[in-house]
């Protein structure tokens, strides 16, 4: 079983013991799970699929800013006293959560020590990928930041074995990730597939697959 897999489902059942009531929702590809500027009192865990968190600035221009699969929580800023939503999370495909009230997800964080290690584990590890993506922004080209996305969402770099068949994501949430045009990414991702770094059939709906030799780019001055 992979590992990602693995860990959504050890959540799944820490959750359960703690006798955690929720609400089971249903969303399809690019359905708000929750919009930038709502009232933050609910916390969200992702049951199947993933979700794109996205932020948009006062002179209108959106980027992306998390790609979340399964076995995440959206939303736990409540927990620490944000009252609006920073960003909206929306579906990347069809997508299963369980929505949990704040109030229910403090209880279950201070009675389960077990459920509450994982939760604060999986909040720093978040904290740390977000500096880690502000540095990449600020000094890698956007070749190298392309790169380093596909790598993070295949999860090079965790425990166990790489998530190398990805889900679909389109060539413009890339984009918004790297902070460049479509085009570009566009012109990256035939380069990286005829170095043989990716597999890769010309839509990232179509399929895509993301292999170890594609960290030589990162790794290259």
């Amino acid at each position: 079983m992979p590992p990602r897999e693995k860990k959504s489902f050890d959540l799944q059942t820490l959750l359960t013991k703690a006798g955690l009531s929720g609400t089971v929702v249903e969303y399809r590809k690019g359905q708000t799970i929750f919009a930038q500027g709502d009232p933050a009192n609910t916390v969200f865990y992702i049951q199947k699929g993933g979700a794109k968190l996205t932020v948009l600035s006062d002179r209108g221009k959106e980027a992306v800013v998390g790609l979340l699969d399964a076995g995440n929580f959206l939303g736990e800023g409540c927990l620490a006293g944000q009252r609006v939503r920073m960003a909206t999370a929306s579906a990347i495909g069809p997508c299963t959560v369980l929505r949990i009230e704040q109030k229910e997800m403090m209880r279950v964080l201070h009675s389960q020590q077990a459920f509450s290690d994982i939760f604060i584990r999986q909040v720093l590890l978040r904290n740390i990928r977000v500096e880690s993506d502000l540095v990449d922004q600020l000094f890698n080209s956007s070749e190298k930041r392309l790169a380093r996305a596909l790598l993070l969402i295949a999860h090079y770099g965790n425990r166990g074995e790489p998530q190398t068949d990805l889900p679909p994501i389109s060539q413009g949430t890339l984009a918004e990730m790297v902070g460049t045009t479509r085009t570009r990414v566009n012109f990256f991702m035939n380069k990286f597939r005829k170095l043989g770094f990716i597999e890769y059939n010309g839509g990232l709906n179509g399929g895509l697959k993301v292999h170890s030799s594609l960290l030589g780019v990162v790794l290259h001055d």
